[in-house]
């Protein structure tokens, strides 16, 4: 037993550690474990080594957790990659409940539409040719394949090369502009494609906001749903704005070429695309140096995506850079401010586009711009004559053409229309009309000598007296005194009525100073009373629009000018045109005398030659001219028969050129009448009376080279082309009266 049992000694399990180990830290050997019969001691003692085999296992194990944990390259790509991924789906996130928030801020998709373009006025010479577009825009609505093709291929070429390829966005094209920005330092490109420009015009506010970008974004893709690829860019190109008060490519164009988008060349298309990077900046009217360097970078740019070649690109380089003014030049754009002015109370407020036909002839507005800048650039600054404006009208009051002032860019109010000024002595044909209408002829003597009338005593423009002179001699050589007379036998109220009733709309003063021009009146309504002794006597209403039609050819309104009332007797009408023709032949006109033509006319001159001024007319035109300056200040006696006379004579000729001569209405075949009382009464000046604040103090004589001439017989008949109508009355007694007679009561 005893040896027994030490040789089958029971082995009990082994509690390894200390007794401080917990009863569940339990563990055993492998040699521990009893399997089959009886052990050896030997077994005991080859276990021994087993602990060791396991801590180098241990080790091992340990230093390759170690390696695949640790640093190196291949660790750091696998942490950033994981990182990336993170973050890229949280960013995607956090777009994702952006573009959900402002999305839902902003309408229904199923409401959106495009804003209609704000309402344009095609204004139209009478020939058809555009004078100019009036309206927010400035200019109509072209399709893209009516304007050059330039235009597009340059603006996509500087804006956005990959237009036809995106979807409304352009990644690329974003993150290109945002490497250029970041490595440039400060803001050199924008990463907004045609579509979100245009999104953010239509809709949105300029407002740099995380909101407005983000609804561009939106707008974008649903303008790229919605619309075609040459739908969305003539949007842009017909709204987008290019500098000077222009949205456009038509406006702009016009502005700063004085022509349409659709005859713009490479050059003028490259300038153009330009202007959108900073369209104030770079206008041409403010430098024009910024804008044609910029028109350079956009032909290389055009070359690059092979839009152009190197020859045209040279061709485009080698022209004379763009000059543009500080404003629309031109005297058509008088015209066009009237036009605009006068809508309103014809048709209302202006709502959708509209073409208005008017009477003007560009070809006579261009040479009576040309014969007032001509006679202004020879002689105004010697003469201190810095303004001048013309007006020419037909016989029906259709105006043809309207200079409103020197140059339009430097001053757009118009002078023509809306600058009443003393006419001087071009009132007197009113005066003599009107005593003819009471029974006076050419022919009745009046004596040139001292008259006063209260504490006023009108005087001669060269202070000397001439005695006995017919009316016509009288007129011709633009006697004040007899004028004065004149208007004390008619009455002043009477000169008045007729005055008005030829066509002066102004108030005026009906007092014995009116006989001298001292009621101010505007140089279109004086032109057009002048008017009826051309036409034979039939008022002609000053009109400058024909027809308002909208686009479709509806037409809202029509001027019903063609049928005017008679105004004045062709007797009388045949009288003053004997009488005016002698003052371009023989009076104070002569330099406004045409050779060839017959014409008639008046010179007039206001106090210390402020304001100078010629009325004439042929059997086609009447024309009106005014010199003097915008502050009233005096010229250096500068009278109707100085520059006026020229300016119109230059214009007239210019108007007639390839016209047959015809004669004035009523020049042939009357006789001379003479006045029943062919005597003037004696000493007038004593004779008259009155309250001295009755009449103002009148302006000075107004013309000079004054010359008595004999009167030549004043013929008869009713040439010349009379309007198709005869209403209204004839007014005028046949009773002929004296001064003396006035006076006295008889």
């Amino acid at each position: 037993m005893a040896a027994s049992g030490k040789s089958g000694q029971r082995i009990e399990p082994s509690f390894a550690g200390s007794a401080d180990n917990d009863d569940d830290d339990f563990r055993i050997e492998a040699s521990d474990r009893v399997t089959g019969g009886s052990r050896k001691p030997a077994a005991r003692g080859k276990s021994a080594p087993a602990p060791k085999k396991k801590t180098q296992r241990s080790k091992r194990g340990g230093t390759r957790r170690g390696s695949g944990n640790g640093g190196g390259f291949i660790g750091l790509v696998r942490t950033l990659f994981y990182w990336c991924i993170v973050l890229g789906i949280w960013g995607a996130m956090g777009v994702g409940g952006l573009v959900l928030y402002y999305g839902a801020r902003m309408p229904s998709a199923e409401s959106w539409s495009i804003p209609e373009r704000p309402p344009n006025v095609k204004i139209l010479s009478v020939n058809g040719d555009i004078i100019a577009n009036r309206g927010t825009t400035g200019g109509e609505a072209l399709s893209l394949e009516n304007m050059s093709p330039y235009i597009p291929q340059a603006v996509i070429a500087i804006e956005d090369r990959r237009f036809y390829s995106h979807f409304g966005v352009d990644p690329l094209g974003l993150a290109r502009a945002m490497l250029t920005n970041v490595t440039t330092g400060r803001m050199v490109q924008g990463g907004s494609t045609l579509t979100q420009q245009l999104a953010k015009n239509l809709f949105l506010s300029p407002e740099r906001t995380l909101e407005r970008k983000v609804q561009e974004v939106l707008l974008a893709f649903w303008l790229e749903q919605k619309y075609s690829k040459d739908q969305i860019l003539a949007m842009y190109l017909n709204r987008v704005f290019f500098g000077s008060n222009a949205y456009g490519v038509e406006a702009a164009s016009r502005r700063y070429f004085n022509k349409s988008a659709r005859d713009v060349n490479l050059g003028e298309a490259a300038l153009l695309a330009g202007l959108l990077k900073a369209p104030s900046r770079l206008s041409p009217a403010r430098d024009p140096k910024a804008a044609e360097a910029r028109a350079q970078v956009v032909l290389g740019a055009m070359r690059e995506e092979g839009f152009v070649t190197d020859s045209e690109i040279k061709t485009a380089m080698s022209q004379t850079p763009t000059k543009a003014k500080s404003y629309w030049s031109g005297a058509e754009h008088y015209v066009a401010d009237m036009v605009m002015d006068q809508l309103p109370g014809m048709i209302g407020d202006v709502k959708e586009d509209l073409i208005v036909d008017t009477t003007i002839d560009l070809n006579l507005e261009k040479k009576a711009e040309e014969a007032i800048s001509a006679t202004l650039a020879a002689d105004g600054a010697k003469l201190d004559a810095s303004q001048a404006a013309l007006v020419s009208i037909d016989g029906t009051g259709a105006i043809r053409a309207l200079v409103g002032g020197k140059d339009y860019a430097e001053s757009q109010f118009d002078r023509a229309s809306k600058a009443k000024r003393q006419p001087g002595s071009a009132f007197k044909p009113f005066v003599y009309a009107a005593a003819l209408e009471i029974g006076r002829t050419p022919m009745s003597i009046r004596n040139d000598g001292p008259v006063r009338i209260g504490n006023w005593t009108p005087e001669n423009y060269d202070q000397k007296y001439r005695g006995e002179v017919t009316l016509a001699d009288a007129l011709a050589n633009s006697l004040n005194t007899i004028a004065a007379q004149l208007v004390m036998e008619v009455g002043p109220q009477n000169v008045v009525k007729v005055a008005h009733r030829l066509g002066i709309d102004s108030e005026m003063q009906a007092n014995a100073s009116i006989a001298l021009g001292t009621s101010e009146v505007s140089l279109v309504e004086l032109t057009s009373a002048y008017a009826p002794f051309m036409n034979g006597g039939f008022k002609a209403t000053p009109h400058v629009i024909r027809r308002i039609s909208k686009a479709d050819g509806t037409v809202l309104y029509e001027n019903t000018y063609d049928n005017p009332p008679r105004v004045l007797d062709p007797a009388i009408v045949s009288e003053m045109n004997q009488m005016m023709v002698r003052v371009l032949t023989n009076g104070t006109g002569k330099k406004a005398h045409l050779k060839g033509w017959e014409a008639a006319g008046k010179t007039g001159t206001t106090q210390s030659f402020r304001d100078a001024l010629f009325v004439g007319y042929t059997s086609n035109l009447t024309t009106g001219v005014w010199f003097g300056n915008d502050d009233g200040k005096s010229m250096k006696k500068v009278t109707g028969g100085g520059l006026p006379a020229r300016a119109w004579h230059d214009f007239m000729v210019a108007a007639h050129e390839g016209l047959s001569p015809s004669p004035l209405f009523g020049t042939t075949g009357v006789q001379p009448v003479f006045d029943d009382g062919g005597a003037p009464p004696a000493a007038t000046g004593d004779m008259l009376s009155g309250d001295p604040n009755a009449f103002p103090e009148p302006p000075d004589g107004v013309d000079g080279s004054i010359a008595v001439q004999q009167t030549r017989p004043l013929p008869e008949g009713n040439g010349g082309m009379v309007p198709p109508a005869d209403v209204g009355e004839t007014t005028g007694a046949t009773k002929r009266t004296t001064l003396f007679d006035i006076l006295t009561g008889g």
